[in-house]
């Protein structure tokens, strides 16, 4: 890339002081072929002396947890008593730890108190996991309805 990079230096210096239109041209594009592999180059020896400071950096982005740790929170949730059925597991980074949302089906006719029960129950049990920092619990009584929470729905007609 180094030796490209000053193979474009001297086309675009080259370019640059013919008197043609079209030559001319030409210098633009090798000067901007130049720009763009200087940026390259000094991303790549960025990214090489500040590894150990962007790594940790990238796992606070939020990314998804991995099929098995989803596998193995659907399992506690399903295993739950009163459990009807699942809506939404969700688990993203935070840090090295994750954030964990559930959304869950409970029976119709629970009281109030039964229900939130359930559900503090259910969020201390997945807490307790040691890769989980904070776990979210939406309980409902039925998961036929619309999505919750559109940004679709928000968006200005363009």
């Amino acid at each position: 890339m180094i030796s490209a990079t000053v193979v474009k230096l001297a086309l675009w210096i080259y370019c640059k002081s013919s008197e043609n239109d079209i030559v001319r041209a030409y210098a633009k594009d090798h000067f901007f072929d130049v720009v763009t592999n200087v940026v390259g180059l000094a991303a790549a020896l960025l990214a090489d002396k500040f590894f150990w400071w962007i790594d940790p950096t990238v796992s606070l982005v939020g990314q998804s947890a991995s099929p098995e740790v989803l596998q193995k929170l659907t399992y506690l949730v399903m295993r739950h008593p009163q459990v009807k059925r699942i809506d939404t597991v969700r688990a993203y980074t935070f840090g090295v730890l994750y954030f964990v949302e559930v959304d869950i089906e409970l029976p119709e006719e629970l009281c109030l108190k039964e229900a939130h029960t359930i559900g503090e129950t259910l969020q201390e049990k997945l807490e307790k996991l040691q890769e989980v920092e904070r776990a979210f619990v939406h309980l409902d009584y039925e998961c036929d309805h619309k999505p919750e929470h559109s940004v679709l729905s928000r968006l200005p007609n363009n």
